[in-house]
């Protein structure tokens, strides 16, 4: 049985732990915030983006394809892969280190040739440990310390240029999208071949568009911003549920501590109590032997 000055040594340890895991609570809760402001100042963007093409290509006028929308047979794939620099986010970054490590072993089985695209310095770790060989292809562990549009452009246009040379056929995306505070979604998604955007509304839709320069120019100046812009929609996705992870799994391990911390209390007043009780009596063995 520990002596009370242990138990109060870890009741002032335990204490110190909550201080902590309270703090990077209350830090993550803003930075949570910062990151849900820049998606939602982002995606409006994003989606009038998507809306244009999908509006225009649904034009019964419009007859188009893209060398970025060929389909043809998949030899080599590059994998984008997000997590966080850090830990004590809860599953955040094993969750998709387990989605990233199914996706290696199911394109390994079809003989396709790997590249990894690590966002994240967590991610780059568990690619070097990796016993199946994918080949990793840079490092963007600064893009999660601070997400800017710049980064994802460049990763963006690189994947582009590797695509168009045909060094790699297909292009996936894996990251945690942000649903909720408590629920982050491991999420596997294609990025290149594109499917181009449909609009089911021909009736409102189909219009004889007025183009300059041309519709061609102008479709293969939309598709690569695009492409850009949802590189950039799922890092600040990813660092919005990387936060939200942050911040509960800081709440539970505060609470945890709380509840530990009464445990320890009520150890320490019940041994008190009972060395109290033992001194007591002793000195009334003491007097009633001195009669």
């Amino acid at each position: 049985m520990p002596s009370l000055k242990e138990i109060k040594g870890r009741i002032a340890s335990v204490d110190s732990t909550r201080k902590i895991t309270s703090a990077m609570k209350m830090v993550s809760s803003a930075k949570l915030r910062k990151a849900q402001a820049h998606v939602e100042q982002f995606l409006p963007y994003q989606k009038q983006l998507m809306d244009i093409l999908g509006r225009y290509l649904s034009a019964d006028i419009v007859d188009f394809s893209s060398p970025l929308a060929e389909n043809r047979e998949v030899k080599r794939v590059a994998i984008v892969a997000v997590s966080s620099n850090s830990s004590f986010c809860g599953a955040f970054n094993s969750n998709v280190i387990r989605l990233l490590w199914e996706t290696i072993q199911k394109y390994h089985a079809l003989k396709y040739e790997i590249e990894v695209y690590p966002v994240g310095k967590k991610i780059e770790e568990a690619v070097a440990k990796f016993i199946i060989p994918v080949e990793k292809k840079g490092s963007y562990i600064s893009l999660m310390d601070k997400p800017n549009y710049e980064g994802a452009r460049d990763l963006a246009d690189g994947l582009v240029t590797d695509f168009l040379s045909k060094k790699i056929d297909k292009v996936a995306l894996i990251y945690n999208h942000f649903k909720s505070m408590g629920i982050q979604i491991p999420t596997d998604e294609s990025f290149l071949p594109v499917v181009l955007p449909k609009n089911e509304n021909k009736t409102a839709s189909a219009t004889d568009y007025i183009v300059e320069p041309d519709r061609k120019t102008l479709l293969d100046t939309l598709l690569p911003k695009s492409l850009r812009a949802k590189i950039y929609a799922v890092i600040l996705d990813s660092a919005a549920a990387e936060q939200a992870a942050r911040t509960v799994a800081m709440q539970i391990a505060t609470d945890n501590a709380g509840d530990l911390m009464d445990e320890l209390t009520l150890q320490y007043n019940k041994q008190r109590q009972q060395a109290i009780t033992s001194e007591l009596l002793d000195i009334i063995g003491g007097s009633e032997a001195l009669k």
